[in-house]
Formats: C-alpha cells, structure tokens, sequence
C-alpha cells in the first residue's frame, strides 16, 4: 500500500479517537507520520526551566518546573507541524504504587525530581512524599471493551516535558490521550489553540470542559490553584425529582393496585434467569420453567422497567422487582433517601457527624463537590479524622474504590467516573479471627420487600459475614486485604468461611458485654426498618412504588463502629439482586424459605425478622 492508503488505514482505525478528543484534522497527517516514524521533536522546540522560589519557600501548589517556547519563530496554531507526542513515565494502577517505585529501577528518583521532592531522603520518606504528590501530576484513561476489570482506569505521568506543564484559565495548548493501536501504547499528543511566541510558557487547562459552576471548578482546581472553602456551607439539601430520573430509563407503573394473591391450588411456574434459584428452589409448591410465556413468577437479574405492560396482559404473574428501586440500589440516591430518617438536626456543630447516625457522612462528588470540600476543610480545621472512601455509584465488589485523606487524590478521582465519598469508619468494631488477630468484618442481611403500601420487609435470620484478611490498622490503605472484606472475586485473595450460628458463640466470648441477639442485632435491624420506611416515605421516582405483582429480595451490608463505649451499625449500600451462592451452600432451603415468604405468605419468625415490627 502507497503512504495514502496507509494513512486511510490509520483513520479507519483512530478517526474516533481524533473527533472525541477534538484533535484538529489539520495535525492528523503529521500525527500519523510521527507515530510511524517515532519521532519525538517537542526538545526542539520546548524548553525545560526550573522554578526558583526566594529562600526555598514554596505553597504546595505552586510549580516546580515550566515549559517554556524555543523555537525562534514561535509556534502557529495553523502549522500542520505542531503536534507533539509526549511519552509517559509512569503507567500504574493505585494497588501497585508501592511496588513500582520500590522495584522498577531509577524511577523513585526519576519521579522525585519530577515532583521537586528531595532525592537525599530515606527511600520510605521518598515514597510516601511521591505518592502524596503525585495526584498533581497524573491523568487517566480507561478503555472501553473487555470484563469490567480490564475497563478500571489506569494511571499515568507524563514525562518531564509533558509534566511541566502547568495550568491556567486561559491555555495556548491542550493535551490529551491517544491510544496508538499498532503498538499498544498510550502516548499525549499536545498541539497548539493559539498562535504562542518564543519565550511564552505552555499552558492547559487541567479541569478542560469544567465551566459551568466557578464554585466547582475552583474546588477542582485545588490540586494546582490555592483557595480556601472553610466559609462555605457543606450543608446538604434532597435534589428535585428530576435529579432521580437523570440517566434512568423511565419505569411505567401499573394503573391497577389491587392486592393479588397466588394461586395454591396448584403448583406455581417459575422462570428464573439465575442458576441459584432454578437449582435450589425444591419445595413442592413451585416448578421451574424455561417458558417465559407461561410462568406464574418472573425472576430477572437484568433490570425490569414494563410494569404497567405485565399489569396489563399478566395481571396475575409476579416480578422480582419494584419500580424505582433503584433509589436503594444506587449508592448516591440511596444515600439522599436514608437522611429523610436525619428528623431536624443535620449535623453536630462540635463533632460536625452527621445525621441519620447509622448513615456514613457521604457526599457526590458530581453534585456536592464544594459541599464536600467545605466539610474536609471544617473537619481539618478540628483536627478531626480525614479519612474517606470514594467509589463509583453502580459498581459493586470493592471495584475502583479508593481511602485516602489526602484531598487532591479525592478531587482527581471524578475525572474516571461518577462518584460518591463516604466518611471511612476509622473506628471499627474488629472480630478476633484465630488464624490472623483483630481484622475488620461486615455483616450481610438479606432482605424481602412484599409491600410499600403498607410497607412489609422482612430480614433473614441467617446473616452472612466477610472478613479481612490481614489486621486492621490505619495505614496502609492500599493493602487490599486489609481494609476491604470481599474476597470471593479473585483467586489470589483467599476466603474465611464462618457460618452466623458460629459467629455468635465466638461473638459472645470477644463481647460478652454486648450481646448480638439482645444489642447488636436489634440495632441492626431498627436500622434496617428506617431504610426501607425512607425508601418509600415519598412518590416515585424520589420513593420506591408500589405495585402489588412485585417483591424483591435485597443485600444489605452492615459494619459496626465504636462510638464511645457503644457499637453503632453502619450502612455500607444496598444491593440489587445480590450474589447468594453462598447462602444457598450454606442453608440449601434458602430459596425454598425467600419463594414461601414472597408468594405463599409463609412468614416463619425462626426463619423471617418482621421488620415492620422492630421499633426504633
């Protein structure tokens, strides 16, 4: 093929990648060339200059180095020649910093002088210094394709080149990722936006595209730009119903509210899409069923939106699923309904916790980003504990979540993905495991839901528990398995098995003091109850609907921390058809319990917790 056919070929390939980035078509022949031919010419016309600050003093956030324009005639934005390729000197995911900078030979030091952190340090100091400043300078990328964790972001620091340049509200250049497929290689391609002259330095902006709100983009800023938000207000307010149907598909509800009741004269037909039920459902009352059409109960683990559809053509089949339940399974909304239960007091003025106590303090950093900033800054000023864990709003399994108390790490975060941050429960109530010490653990309720009006929820007795693999301490927050309890996901991180009968003989001996059946539990439980009355106090799409052909079971996870001398529960999330291969391989009528419960009205206390019973 002729070079015209080749560059065709490239096009066809990263022509999506120019238009998303907004690489003008101008530089798309001479990018082509440059990656084919490796050539890296921004040393010929960028220089490298060190900032020098009077008596060392410098703010956190000022810069060490500058890029500066060489080039004797400057550099035009109408110059096809003006796109550079910046390689990376780091590429990394956040659970292997450590390693990385131990491991790969030169690159501690490299980083350092890239960062101006002082080379003659200890390597421990070094380390920890390069990994507190290195959310100044890193980007992101993520792809697209593959299991959802090949598609976790990846970090990565430019090179020297690239990592002095710094920011500003008006930018002569914009820098972006590019990923050169031939070679599987993600480079930074940098090109002008406005004619620069020689002596002028390159700049960009770091939060391009963030206009919108000042207030924002100045707390997004805070990584490069110093500002204060202490006198802002971190006070939290129930969006409208507009902000509950944002990105959600519309759900129709059924016109037709009267209570149905199975059909016990026969044996009811179950169409299940997940393997659990179609093994582990036995009891006689049911029959599983590979026809859809002619199924008396529907069991989705997709999610379900055609209510008013089945209530019209099968006004007699039940469904897994409640309208608009997304409002518990969502950990945002979830985390907007469950302070409906905080009654008039928002917060303390001393301690500043907030209200409901059970609610971990959480903030959305898409909506409530200057809200949190003024409570980390507050809580700082207290010399209050700064801890948080900051994650994605719809995934599960500890996927892309983060503790740090280290601010500028927190407001880079969001530029992967939507997320929420939540108060890190610093004080945990540890269970002394026999084989490691005192590790953290979480208590796992599984949750009916037959009714919203009137509410009628049911927990099962049987809880479930995760637990830490190594000690609990606070430090270390990326040793995965010692700060976070889900290990059932990967091989290399093995998985303690205790049934909740054992746990609580255990239980009793570690707190004799605090007994699960007459103190925890009922604790947890009460918690429990004020969820699900919040999750329904209002009219869909802010509050779950009813709909007489749903019920639903949820997964409600659960820690416990000390406040003061007492345990406190604490709600992690909610989750939407939750993973239950464990409860059905440790008490093989689990199904037969939920489906008798659900559909037959077979309430066994010994089996069901009443929650519309338990006070609060």
């Amino acid at each position: 093929m002729d070079g015209v056919d080749l560059f065709n070929v490239f096009l066809t390939t990263h022509k999506v990648q120019l238009q998303s980035y907004g690489v003008p078509h101008l530089f798309w022949k001479v990018l082509y060339k440059k990656l084919t031919d490796q050539i890296y010419d921004a040393g010929l016309v960028f220089q490298l200059i060190k900032v020098e600050y009077e008596n060392g003093e410098k703010h956190v956030t000022e810069p060490i180095w500058k890029l500066i324009v060489s080039v004797e005639n400057g550099i035009s934005v109408q110059d096809s020649n003006n796109i550079y390729l910046i390689d990376h000197a780091w590429t990394y995911d956040i659970s292997s910093v450590q390693q990385n900078l131990i491991q790969v030979p030169g690159l501690l030091d490299r980083m350092c002088i890239l960062m101006g952190v002082n080379t003659e340090l200890d390597e421990q100091k070094k380390v920890e210094d390069v990994t507190n400043e290195m959310w100044r300078y890193n980007q992101s990328y993520s792809v697209n394709y593959g299991e959802i964790e090949d598609r976790m972001p990846i970090w990565y620091i430019m090179d020297e080149v690239g990592s002095a340049i710094n920011h500003s509200d008006d930018p002569n250049f914009r820098a972006v990722p590019f990923l050169y497929l031939p070679e599987g290689v993600i480079y930074t391609l940098l090109f002008p936006t406005k004619d620069v002259t020689a002596g002028d330095e390159v700049t960009r902006d770091f939060v391009e595209g963030q206009t919108k709100d000042p207030e924002k983009r100045r707390a997004l800023l805070l990584p490069w730009v110093h500002s204060t938000f202490e006198d802002e207000s971190f006070e939290q307010n129930e969006p409208d119903a507009d902000y509950f149907l944002a990105g959600h598909v519309p759900e129709s509800l059924p016109e037709n509210l009267n209570v149905i009741k199975a059909d016990n004269s026969r044996k009811l037909k179950v169409f299940s899409q997940y393997s659990y039920v179609n093994n582990y459902l036995t009891d006689p009352a049911f029959e599983i069923t590979d026809n859809e059409e002619e199924a008396d109960i529907l069991w989705f683990v997709s999610h379900y939106k055609m209510y008013k559809e089945l209530n019209v053509s099968s006004s007699h089949v039940f469904v897994n699923q409640f309208p608009y339940e997304n409002v518990l399974t969502t950990k945002d909304l979830l985390s907007i309904v469950c302070r409906r239960k905080a009654m008039n007091k928002l917060y303390d003025s001393d301690t500043l916790e907030t209200y409901p106590a059970w609610l971990p303090t959480t903030y959305n950093l898409s909506t409530e980003l200057v809200q949190f900033v003024a409570y980390f800054m507050q809580r700082a000023n207290k010399d209050l504990d700064n801890h948080w864990i900051c994650k994605p709003w719809n995934l599960a399994r500890s996927l892309d979540t983060h503790i740090t108390n280290n601010l500028y790490y927190i407001l880079r975060l969001p530029c992967t993905s939507p997320k929420i941050v939540q108060k890190y429960i610093e004080r945990p109530v540890l269970y002394n495991r026999s084989d490691i010490n005192q590790v953290k653990f979480d208590v796992r309720y599984v949750v009916l839901l037959k009714s919203v009006k009137p509410l009628r929820a049911y927990a099962y007795a049987n809880f479930f528990l995760r637990f830490a693999n190594q000690p609990f301490a606070l430090n270390n927050f990326n040793a995965y398995e010692q700060h976070f309890t889900v290990m059932n996901y990967t091989e290399e991180n093995s998985l303690f098995h205790e049934k909740c009968a054992d746990f609580i003989i255990e239980w009793e001996n570690q707190y004799p003091n605090y007994p699960w059946k007459t103190y925890v539990e009922p604790k947890i439980l009460s918690v429990l109850r004020q969820i699900f009355e919040a999750a329904v106090a209002q009219p869909p799409p802010k509050g779950i609907a009813e709909n007489p052909q749903s019920r639903a079971v949820y997964a409600a996870d659960m820690m416990l921390e000390w406040r003061d001398c007492e345990m406190q529960p604490k709600l992690l999330e909610i989750n939407f058809t939750p993973d239950c291969q464990r409860a059905c391989e440790y008490y093989p009528d689990f199904y037969n319990d939920i489906f008798k419960c659900l559909f037959l009205d077979i309430d066994n206390p010994e089996v069901f917790h009443a929650l519309d019973s338990i006070s609060e």
